[in-house]
């Protein structure tokens, strides 16, 4: 871990449950790293929350387990909501390049949080060269809460290179395409990661959610078409998701939070395989539906 992050790490207060998680995977023996004879890594489409996720003991156990039942990856290219921007682009690769704190009325503790991940110029070098025309690198710009929020609970010794995607696009067969072409990485030790929600009616979200924890009807009934749909395979039914699943337009009022799904099952080596549910569940009403792709 960088000094920086360890730092920084060292200010969050003792019983802050972040705190105890890092206490916990400290107490763990070393992460087995990936090599050839593992094949290729799985694609992961996650349910990334935001800095609650930081409070969420048992979210944080299910994550880092996940983690840590695949071998540490050479290296993470990830897929967050959070940026939409075309023509494609990638994230600073430096090594320590700074976080991008997109969220607010949250305790000031989690924008003084880091995760100074090392240099990922060579994952970008990869990246350039796999997918159709130039991409630009904005070397200033660092990873955003889509992508270190979750892969801080997952691999918080941030010992392994991470460079961020925009998504260019929320067609479904466009983003497919994307995948496809990233899937070599996944023969080389790259985990590709698609973070989404697999629902985010935020505009709808109410005390009873909140604080109750209820799960709306168009919540639970979007979660369990994907869960269906996911299960048969069927890209043909997730793509069609604006007019066939139920819950719409509530469970995403926009799309961004959904579509990383198809980067992730773009990439595996059969899209229409159905996937391995890790996560389900809900959180203030959302379903948290993760899954991993072969």
């Amino acid at each position: 871990m960088s000094t920086s992050t360890a730092r920084a790490d060292a200010l969050i207060p003792a019983s802050h449950p972040f705190r105890r998680h890092l206490d916990l995977v400290a107490a763990k023996a070393g992460h087995r790293a990936w090599t050839p004879d593992d094949g290729p890594l799985p694609s992961l489409y996650i349910s990334h929350g935001a800095p609650p996720l930081f409070e969420d003991s048992p979210w944080m156990a299910e994550l880092h387990a996940w983690a840590r039942d695949l071998p540490r990856p050479r290296a993470i290219l990830i897929v967050s909501a959070h940026w939409e921007s075309a023509p494609l682009s990638i994230s600073g690769s430096a090594a320590g390049t700074g976080l991008v704190y997109d969220f607010g009325g949250f305790d000031p503790i989690y924008h003084r949080m880091r995760y100074d991940t090392p240099d990922a110029g060579d994952l970008a070098r990869q990246v350039a060269a796999l997918v159709p025309g130039p991409v630009h690198e904005h070397r200033g710009r660092g990873l955003d809460h889509g992508a270190w929020v979750p892969l801080k609970v997952m691999y918080p010794e941030a010992d392994v290179p991470v460079l961020q995607l925009s998504i260019p696009t929320h067609d479904a067969t466009t983003l497919l395409a994307l995948g496809e072409r990233l899937r070599p990485l996944r023969e080389q030790g790259v985990l590709v990661i698609g973070s989404g929600f697999m629902t985010h009616g935020l505009r709808f979200l109410t005390r009873e959610m909140v604080v109750e924890g209820k799960v709306p009807g168009w919540s639970a009934d979007f979660d369990a078409w994907a869960a269906d749909a996911l299960a048969r395979g069927d890209v043909d039914e997730l793509a069609a998701f604006r007019d066939r699943a139920p819950g719409m337009p509530y469970a995403h009022p926009t799309v961004e939070h959904f579509t990383p799904l198809f980067v992730t099952l773009g990439a595996a080596a059969d899209p229409t395989a159905p996937v391995t549910t890790t996560i389900d569940g809900y959180m203030m009403g959302f379903a948290k539906r993760s899954f991993q792709a072969r």
